[in-house]
């Protein structure tokens, strides 16, 4: 509800390239992707694939190759390159679909790019191109890496560039609820120089506009035939969960469940409540415990930033963080700083002012921080 507008930007821009979708996890980035593949417009394709569970690059060719083989197959069309390669290495068919011998060391990078490369070929263009909408690749990037190493982690990335590069017709749409800047970070580490997804255009998927935001928060009171007797009830619903379609939900069920009117001295009740959940309903705990993840050798420094800007100054600049850090740790590096608020912007921990100050991004996360921080 409400993301006409952002779909609709994002198919203007797979006329030009492909993407990365970016966004808070419950924002509903993967509800748009397949909104985009139950409702694609005309000359397009669309084929959602979730990712995570693939934990090597062979289950990554394999999970693309049969999408194209069913793809092409609807149209009378066949993946005439990588069936070569399969019968070369000894693969029987069945149903169509190739199956290599058990202890078959499968080639990954052949079987990836012959199946691409049949896709380009076979497909008549009157078909309509493939899109491929990939969700949770940072998630099976990692399980490549933490599985068969970095080195195979970033093939991957440098043939999926290679790819988009040479054949003009692809385009893929990826999304995670891991930060990708993160996994290439850590490849970086291990003398990763390339930039894998410079060619792909970034667009971040934020909270609803307000009016939709309010407007989802009618129909579920509504829905739920709950009394209402507050006309702002539902805004005050909207601004007491950012926005965000995942709490309001959750909220709107929360006055279901204890029979509560919609109002918004209700909602707040209930936010409240939920907040302090030791089941953490919202999944809140996500937050804080993926920093020693994210952030490996700087959890105590972020920990230090978050409590500040929650608790003491909510909005601080650079130099008064610096100074806070200082004080409180043996930190001392401004460059490293920078280059650690500029990584909390991009996970949607932070946001800077137009002054260049910085705070939480989202006020429903910083009361939760203090909450759970006891500050």
């Amino acid at each position: 509800m409400g993301r006409e507008p952002l779909i609709s930007a994002i198919w203007d821009t797979l006329a030009q390239q492909s993407l990365m979708l970016t966004a808070e996890r419950r924002i509903g980035k993967t509800t748009v992707i397949k909104k985009m593949k139950d409702q694609p417009i005309p000359g397009w394709v669309p084929v959602f694939q979730d990712l995570e569970r693939c934990h090597s690059a062979t289950e990554f060719a394999m999970v693309v190759y049969k999408e194209i083989h069913q793809f092409l197959s609807a149209r009378s069309k066949a993946t005439r390159r990588a069936r070569e390669l399969f019968a070369a290495l000894g693969g029987t068919e069945i149903g169509g679909l190739f199956k290599l011998p058990e202890k078959a060391t499968a080639p990954w990078k052949d079987i990836l790019t012959r199946t691409i490369e049949d896709l380009i070929h076979e497909n008549d263009a009157s078909s309509g191109k493939l899109l491929f909408l990939w969700d949770e690749m940072p998630f099976m990037l990692a399980n490549i890496r933490d599985r068969e190493g970095e080195r195979t982690a970033m093939e991957v990335l440098d043939v999926l560039r290679s790819l988009r590069q040479t054949h003009a017709g692809i385009r893929m749409v990826i999304t995670g609820s891991i930060g990708l800047h993160h996994i290439v970070t850590s490849l970086k580490d291990k003398n990763y120089a390339n930039s894998p997804v410079n060619d792909m255009a970034h667009i971040d998927v934020p909270p609803l506009e307000k009016p939709d935001a309010i407007e989802l928060a009618a129909l579920l009171i509504e829905g739920e035939s709950l009394p209402s007797p507050d006309k702002q009830a539902a805004a005050a619903i909207a601004a007491e969960a950012d926005c965000f379609p995942f709490y309001i939900h959750h909220i709107v069920r929360a006055l279901k469940t204890h029979g509560l009117d919609a109002t918004p001295a209700n909602s707040a009740r209930a936010v409240a409540s939920q907040l302090i959940d030791p089941n953490d309903p919202w999944e809140l705990l996500h937050y804080r415990e993926r920093i020693p993840i994210y952030y490996p050798g700087d959890k105590k420094t972020v920990l230090l930033i978050l409590d500040e800007l929650a608790a003491r100054k909510p909005e601080s600049s650079i130099d008064e963080l610096l100074a806070m850090l200082k004080g409180a740790s043996t930190f001392d590096d401004r460059e490293h700083l920078l280059r650690l608020l500029s990584l909390m912007e991009r996970d949607h921990y932070l946001k800077r002012n137009e002054d260049g100050r910085h705070r939480f991004r989202f006020p429903l996360i910083r009361r939760w921080w203090k909450i759970n921080r006891g500050l």
